[in-house]
């Protein structure tokens, strides 16, 4: 690169003219935001031109992204400082004179377009086919249960906690959240659970021990399903409590008293939401009840990074290298595909502060645990775990992102079974 490119300059004004974090480059031009970064040591360095080859073939929070998980670009001090300029400037065009000086150090470089990081997922065939939607999940679960149990702690719980102001650890949180749902569905002894998408079985643990239910869980993640079986043999609850490795679409023993659906409901499309709800009633029995929990988007914005696109087009890092084939519905959507699915929608709850604070604790989890999680997983892997929960935790806490428990019955002949003022917490 030649004496008269200045990489930092050139960046900073890609990123709005004025960021409040700092920039460095490998040709050691520097950004200092000054008043406008007070406060803060957060800084984005530029390590390699290949990071400025990603960010000019695509434009926007991809290409940021595969420079950050590929280590060409690096971000120092608090991650959370970092992704707030990151997502301010989200929808910023940048001008044409600083796009043409970064496009004019490709050229300069003679640097031609990068492959993407190998974590960036492939899923092929028809959307939200079976086959698809298996290599979806196992690209996302099937990472390594080691690893999760370093990010996620002891319980395993790869899903909201629910917090009060008296609790101090992350178990006690998803215990609380367990325990909200039981009360929800009205578990008692006998009854018959099904958990659609169990992850490593919390909710068929907690509810057998504490609610004396019978419960099954599927899962399309084959390491999930073993590893939940491993956990319910050592509770003493497989007279209990059946793990199975299958799509939620093959159940058919019905009929259940409750269903619970967990941190499952973003990988249902859109156009299989009634399709979904439909068959949950079906396994339900008359005053049987459904808890969907489920992260969702908010109506009165956009600017949220999991959209109904056609996959095509769909460029986001959340889509690229998290939830592949992810979608967010927005509650009211999802209300009403339950009352037409025959439910009656009886209770609504948000918890997405809750959110914010359980993705905080995970991420707290994974850089205290870092060289074992790299180890486990490789340095790329980690990163885009670190990048995407600190983006989704800033989600929440902004409301770009929302999560709610919806509770519905199968009300018959009017009687939903449910009591005139139920109190859930």
């Amino acid at each position: 690169m030649g004496p008269h490119h200045d990489v930092a300059g050139d960046l900073a004004t890609l990123l709005g003219g004025a960021p409040p974090v700092a920039l460095r480059a490998y040709d050691g031009s520097r950004y200092d935001p000054g008043g406008n970064g007070a406060g803060t040591d957060a800084a984005i360095v530029v390590r390699s031109p290949a990071a400025i080859t990603r960010i000019v073939t695509a434009p926007g929070e991809l290409g940021f992204a595969r420079a950050y998980v590929a280590g060409d670009l690096e971000l120092e001090g608090d991650i959370f400082d970092v992704l707030r300029v990151m997502d301010d400037v989200r929808d910023v065009q940048p001008s044409r004179a600083s796009a043409e000086a970064l496009a004019g150090l490709v050229r300069a470089a003679g640097l031609r377009r990068l492959p993407p990081p190998p974590e960036e997922a492939r899923v092929d065939g028809l959307r939200h086919s079976r086959a698809r939607d298996a290599a979806a999940i196992a690209y996302h679960y099937d990472v390594s249960n080691r690893f999760y149990r370093i990010v996620l702690g002891p319980s395993l719980t790869y899903s909201c906690a629910v917090w009060s102001p008296d609790t101090t650890t992350l178990e006690d949180a998803q215990s609380a959240k367990y325990e909200l749902i039981c009360r929800k569905l009205d578990l008692q002894p006998g009854m018959r659970l099904l958990d659609v998408g169990c992850g490593w079985g919390g909710m068929l643990l907690h509810a057998a021990a504490h609610h004396g239910v019978r419960a099954v869980g599927v899962t399309l993640s084959r390491e999930q399903a073993e590893l939940a079986r491993k956990r319910v043999a050592e509770a003493g609850l497989t007279d209990r409590v059946e793990v199975r490795f299958a799509d939620f679409r093959d159940v058919d023993d019905g009929p259940y008293d409750a269903i619970s659906s967990i941190g499952m409901f973003e990988h249902v499309g859109f156009r299989e939401l009634a399709g979904y709800f439909e068959r949950c009633h079906a396994l339900l029995a008359p005053r049987g009840r459904l808890l969907n929990h489920a992260i969702g988007r908010p109506g009165h914005s956009h600017r949220h990074r999991w959209q109904h696109v056609a996959p095509g087009l769909r460029r986001t890092f959340f889509d690229r290298y998290v939830f592949p084939d992810g979608e967010l519905h927005e509650v009211g959507a999802v209300v009403s595909a339950m009352q037409h699915a025959g439910f009656e929608v009886r209770h609504l709850e948000s918890l997405r502060e809750h959110y914010a604070l359980t993705l905080r604790r995970w991420i707290e989890n994974l850089e205290a645990g870092w060289d074992e999680a790299v180890a486990e997983v490789g340095i790329g892997r980690a990163r885009v775990w670190r990048l995407y929960m600190a983006a989704a935790a800033l989600g929440f806490e902004r409301d770009q992102h929302q999560i709610h428990q919806v509770l519905a019955t199968v009300t018959s002949a009017g009687d939903s079974g449910m009591p005139l003022r139920p109190v859930f917490s």
